[in-house]
């Protein structure tokens, strides 16, 4: 449906800019006007706590001993010395400066939506499909902590029709050789519940022999459900897919042959993943190996190549079925589409503490690297390389040749589902004020059409945006 910005929606879009440039900027302004010389001090010393706490957590996770608790001592009680110093120096200032770039926030994406400085993100094209006849659903029972026989999901999925294949917990099983021995019985639909790598595993069977693929959100975390729009809190209601439900068509991602629905790591958490003892004790097992780990005393040396850039010897690298957001702290960990045929590169080389309080001050000074590719080479300086893919750890090959396959993919999901929120637009400063000023001085819609950052208008009409 088209909704038209007519001049009162163009109007609001104009002090909506106006009112997070004002807000933003006292922001600023009321901690130091309130504070005089000590608020500027007070916001120096803020920075030093942040480059100081990131200091103590790299000596906290690459140090033992009573040094390791002397790190972590410090890495908590700087940033509470530091609020505390700031309620005690700048009062009501300081609630009242969060308040403002709350409202900044607000006010400036509200400005930005629609104006054509972002470009909305659609979800992937649903189709309308026939009911499968013969669906073959394969269910670990031990996932997510028994979520199989919690929800009853064997129950409701042979009252709509499928056949159910439950894993043996007793036994190992090959969940690859289970699929196709159902698509050979003649399967016109397959399902997995379970976690993530039981998903993929299944998915690649679906892929290979172009049959549709239905998640059931039965594991811990379920992101791939999640990148969905798939109802974690309630797996019984995604087999509403078998009788109500629409396809869409998706990438899978491989490392090597494994497929991946969410993401292959390697580095110091693929390398943590292989002991024995992580599965029991997890922080433990982690502050024991990360010394040797971070310090590279231990672990393949990496070294990944993504198109014409080469990450060299990087502590740890996830390449990701399309690229994750890291621009908004709450869309992280979130994948806004699954079929750009893409995949997300990013790679972390921290070597000091030095390096670790610039990582947080300055993501971008290229400690942190966030590329997109169709494919990556990760190379070692060992024969295999360890790798946790979509939490299972594994040894590959080296090297690793992490590729997508491009909408190879077909998703079943129920039509009436949570779905996934628009995200909302990247916040641009110069935008912003481009768009205070410009329309501020524009009497008719019409003249947008001549700024470079808003988007053309025909006479007398406002923008359409479609969804």
């Amino acid at each position: 449906m088209a909704v038209d910005l007519s001049r009162r929606a163009y109007r609001a879009q104009r002090w909506a800019a106006r009112a997070a440039l004002a807000a933003a900027a006292l922001a600023v302004v009321i901690p130091l006007v309130y504070g005089g010389t000590r608020g500027l001090v007070v916001l120096l010393c803020g920075a030093v706590g942040l480059a100081v706490s990131a200091a103590a957590l790299w000596w906290t996770l690459t140090l033992r001993g009573p040094l390791r608790w002397v790190a972590a001592l410090v890495a908590v009680c700087v940033p509470a010395a530091v609020i505390t110093v700031y309620a005690v120096i700048l009062f009501w200032a300081l609630p009242l400066s969060l308040a403002l770039w709350v409202l900044a926030v607000w006010s400036g994406r509200f400005a930005l939506r629609g104006t054509g400085s972002e470009r909305l993100r659609e979800r992937p094209g649903e189709r309308r499909m026939p009911s499968p006849r013969r669906a073959v659903l394969i269910m670990n029972p031990r996932s997510g902590g028994g979520k199989v026989g919690r929800y009853r999901l064997r129950e409701k999925a042979e009252r709509l029709g499928a056949r159910v294949v439950l894993l043996d917990p007793e036994k190992e099983n090959d969940v690859t050789a289970m699929a196709r021995e159902a698509v050979a019985g003649g399967a016109d639909l397959l399902g997995a519940a379970g976690g993530d790598g039981t998903q993929a595993l299944v998915a690649a069977v679906a892929a290979e022999h172009d049959v549709p693929f239905l998640v059931i959100s039965a594991g811990t975390r379920n992101h791939f459900a999640l990148d969905l729009g798939l109802d974690r809190g309630d797996p019984a209601a995604c087999l509403d897919a078998l009788t109500d439900g629409v396809e869409l068509r998706v990438d899978l991602g491989f490392a090597g042959d494994q497929p991946f629905v969410n993401n292959a790591s390697f580095g110091a958490y693929a390398s943590i993943v292989q002991s024995p003892a992580y599965r029991d004790d997890k922080i433990g097992t982690s502050l024991e190996l990360l010394p040797d780990l971070l310090t590279g005393q231990q672990g393949a040396r990496l070294v990944a190549h993504v198109g014409d850039t080469a990450l060299d010897n990087p502590q740890a690298v996830l390449v990701s079925n399309n690229p994750y957001r890291t621009d908004d702290p709450f869309g992280l960990g979130r994948r806004e589409r699954l079929d750009t045929g893409v995949l997300g590169v990013l790679g972390v080389k921290v070597e000091s503490a030095v390096d670790a309080a610039a990582l947080l001050l300055d993501p971008s000074r290229g400690r942190l690297t966030n590329l997109t590719a169709s494919e990556v080479l990760v190379e070692g300086d060992r024969a295999e390389i360890e790798a946790g893919v979509d939490g299972e750890a594994l040894l590959l090959p080296a090297p690793v040749r992490c590729r997508i396959a491009s909408g190879v993919l077909r998703v079943r999901v129920p039509r009436k589902r949570p779905g996934v929120a628009q995200p909302p637009p990247r916040l641009n400063w110069r935008r912003l004020r481009k768009l205070a000023a410009t329309v501020g001085r524009t009497a008719a819609p019409s003249r947008f059409r001549h700024h470079p950052d808003l988007p053309d208008v025909p006479e007398g009409q406002g923008p359409f945006l479609g969804r």
